[in-house]
């Protein structure tokens, strides 16, 4: 065995290659050509003298001894990363990439703000932000924390709960006086909803009123989209009523271009969690972006403790 060859680079690379699945996204995730990647694979596996992966022309995947090999490089990683965190704190300069995945329009509108007050405090931290309302694996794609709306699957992730999202039916001015306002749940019937095509049950909606009575009433449109911010623009360009997050839509309440429809009736609010990756919870750039998350969404209108 030549242990010179085995390097912490080569090693890193076969821990996203097992992860990701992938030669091409693992050399496009580390901008190099997909030749380097097959390179360092193969002369750490040439030096350790087992195949760690199998490899198809359509996936990578990894085999018997590359499975126990992949823990151990995992643990050893983050060995060396965390005493790279240490010698660092001695000078009081955390530093590094933080990668973090949040729901698009949220992200868009409020997180994105919350990332750039964080690196004006740590200037020597870098932020990846990637915005998507898939849920995507975690540990694959080399995230650290994730913001999610709505409830979870993944049990494997460390879950720090931010609040709850409270959520409104909303319309423009123009709307309702064109085709009347609501006064009852059943009156909904009657109106062109808006919905969210990527969210299950949207052709549903549970109201409750404040004597505790709740209304499941069937909601349906011409206007089906797939992203809040196209929801926003549509339910402001008079195109019908729809259930917004407040904090999507309350800049258009306070300047009078939407309005509330049926305020006597309320909406079950989301769950709005921190997901981190139990792996990277010990890094102390990460823990310090989860604290100052926690400690500024507070101030996201809508957004309750609890």
């Amino acid at each position: 065995m030549d242990r010179s060859a085995i390097t912490l680079e080569r090693m890193r690379v076969f821990v996203r290659v097992a992860e990701r699945g992938s030669l091409t996204a693992v050399a496009r995730e580390l901008g190099v050509g997909q030749s380097t990647v097959t390179r360092q694979l193969r002369e750490l596996e040439e030096s350790i003298g087992v195949p760690l992966l199998s490899r198809t022309t359509r996936r990578v995947t990894v085999t018997e001894e590359g499975s126990r090999y992949y823990t151990h490089c995992v643990q050893i990683l983050r060995l060396v990363e965390q005493a790279a965190e240490e010698a660092r704190s001695t000078r009081g300069a955390p530093a590094g990439t933080v990668r973090i995945s949040c729901t698009a329009a949220f992200g868009i509108l409020h997180v994105s703000r919350i990332l750039f007050a964080f690196q004006d405090r740590y200037p020597d931290i870098a932020v990846d932000l990637n915005l998507t309302d898939e849920r995507i694996d975690l540990v694959r794609e080399g995230v650290d924390v994730a913001v999610r709306l709505g409830p979870l699957t993944d049990s494997s992730m460390k879950l720090r709960a931010l609040g709850q999202s409270r959520r409104m039916l909303v319309a423009a001015p123009d709307y309702l006086a064109a085709h009347g306002r609501p006064t009852d749940p059943g009156d909904l019937a009657s109106h062109q909803g808006i919905r969210m095509s990527n969210i299950a049950g949207s052709d549903m909606l549970v109201l409750q009123a404040r004597n505790g009575k709740r209304h499941e009433i069937p909601f349906g449109g011409r206007l089906l989209v797939d992203h809040g911010l196209a929801a926003r623009e549509a339910v402001a360009a008079g195109r019908g009523i729809v259930p917004a997050h407040l904090w999507i839509v309350h800049d258009l309440l306070a300047a009078g271009r939407l309005e509330p429809v049926l305020p006597d009736f309320s909406l079950p609010s989301v769950p709005l969690n921190l997901l981190i990756v139990p792996e990277r919870s010990g890094i102390a750039r990460v823990r310090l972006l989860v604290d100052f998350l926690a400690e500024r969404i507070e101030d996201v209108p809508g957004i309750e403790k609890g």
